[in-house]
């Protein structure tokens, strides 16, 4: 069975080190002006070189993500900017946009395309018109089921297809949505969304004045939904809610008074801040299919989320090729990351009662938070630049790339040495006992 590549991100070279070392195969990084991260990206020129060069020394893959629907300005500039970067050979360049995959197809034919998700790419026609082109990889839309991936791989065997198991969904459809550029005048094609989808926002009721617009009125939303959930219950075979034939105006708590419009049609409900997929419990099906790469999102994460990640997608993909059955307590150990909630996405639409009980069971079975990084260890104490709150008494997981542990805090110095209770938050500086062998590990409070 073939064994699919895992695909990490990577903000900065200490994330790409921190995916490498926890199992990733490949990561993909990008220049702030051509991907879709300008922000919190180190990559420019001099870092992307270390990154390449680093990367091929430990046999592993860099990808460059060049993946911008682009104005006229960047169309001009584009191949002149990619000139150095070309010259320091990553594995392949992420693109989403035809007519600069055409303009480097043209210049640097011998330069691997894989064809971005922000193509939306969602049927096996596409696959082969983008093959045609020349690419050598298509990352499938996110929107796609495990039944619709494995019929494209099975008419497309020839091309490499890559999807998302884990990592922020967009509110609209794979990288195009309005509300960044419509709020702030910054664009989720040009690298510079603000996750307004995000954001907290209030709802408030409305009627209609003579003119027929919504005014505002002040109302407990918590109480009219009740009224209406109960109104709804008793209505018997009601095709319709009653609450969804009402207009409702949504304001974001930074912006009071700017009052918008949010309704529910036929079709459902139109709500922002989607779920975070995780899809580790379909690693084994995905597997079977002969996907070729397994990609996780999230450039902007942390260290912490960055290993987790990559350790735990490791180990279903080695689980799933030696025939191991899939391991629900993986589950948890995503759990410990800041989410927004999971989902699985579009990948399966109704889970059977063996799926949703390890789904619910494991998932709540342990919790853990991130609270540190070791800096370094010296006679047995290791230096922790703290994160979160712990204490001691607490239960904290040691994660390194030679393997995890959970250890009970015996013992906590302060900055000069002196004994504390507790480490209080961001910002300080603790130590912790641990032996040496141990540099570099992240540090999680289980409870």
């Amino acid at each position: 069975m073939q064994t699919p590549e895992l695909l990490l991100p990577a903000g900065d070279l200490d994330r790409m080190r921190t995916a490498y070392d926890f199992g990733a195969d490949a990561v993909y990084a990008g220049q702030p002006r051509y991907s879709l991260r300008a922000r919190n990206n180190d990559f420019k020129l001099e870092n992307l070189k270390k990154g390449i060069d680093e990367a091929h020394a430990r046999g592993k893959k860099l990808f460059v993500a060049s993946n911008i629907l682009p104005h006229n300005a960047k169309v001009k500039t584009y191949l002149a900017d990619m000139e150095p970067v070309i010259a320091m050979k990553p594995d392949a360049l992420i693109m989403a946009d035809p007519g600069l995959i055409m303009m480097v197809r043209e210049k640097w034919p011998e330069v691997p395309v894989h064809l971005s998700v922000q193509a939306n790419t969602v049927n096996f026609a596409g696959v082969k018109f983008w093959k045609a082109l020349g690419l050598t990889r298509i990352i499938l839309s996110r929107e796609l089921s495990l039944d619709e991936v494995e019929e494209i791989r099975q008419q497309c065997p020839d091309m490499e297809l890559e999807v998302f198991v884990h990592g922020a969904l967009c509110i609209a459809y794979s990288g195009r949505c309005l509300l960044s550029g419509y709020f702030n005048h910054r664009d989720p094609n040009q690298g510079t969304c603000t996750n307004a989808c995000r954001w907290d926002y209030k709802v408030h009721d409305t009627f209609e004045n003579d003119a027929g617009d919504a005014q505002v009125i002040q109302f407990d939303f918590k109480k009219a939904m009740d009224e209406a959930n109960n109104a709804f219950a008793s209505a018997g075979d009601t095709p319709r809610h009653p609450a969804a034939d009402k207009v409702y105006l949504i304001e974001e708590a930074s912006r009071p008074g700017e009052l918008m419009p949010i309704m529910e049609d036929e079709h459902g409900t139109y709500i922002m801040n989607s779920k975070d997929l995780r899809a580790v419990e379909h690693i084994e099906r995905l597997v079977k299919i002969g996907i070729d790469s397994l990609k996780i999102e999230g450039r902007t994460k942390s260290r912490y989320y960055v290993a987790r990640t990559a350790q735990v997608y490791r180990q279903a993909i080695d689980d799933a090729v030696a025939g191991r059955p899939f391991n629900p307590a993986l589950l948890a150990d995503l759990d410990g990351l800041a989410n927004r909630g999971y989902t699985d996405g579009f990948y399966q639409r109704h889970h059977s009662h063996e799926t949703q009980n390890y789904l619910d069971g494991h998932s709540k079975s342990k919790q853990s938070q991130y609270v540190g990084e070791v800096l370094r260890i010296t006679n047995g104490w290791a230096e922790v630049e703290v994160k979160n709150r712990f204490e001691i008494g607490d239960q904290i997981e040691i994660i390194h790339p030679r393997g995890n542990r959970i250890v009970k805090l015996e013992a906590l110095r302060g900055k000069n040495g002196e004994p504390m209770q507790a480490a209080a938050g961001n910002g300080v500086v603790a130590s912790i006992p641990l032996e040496p062998g141990f540099e570099g590990a992240l540090i999680a409070r289980v409870f």
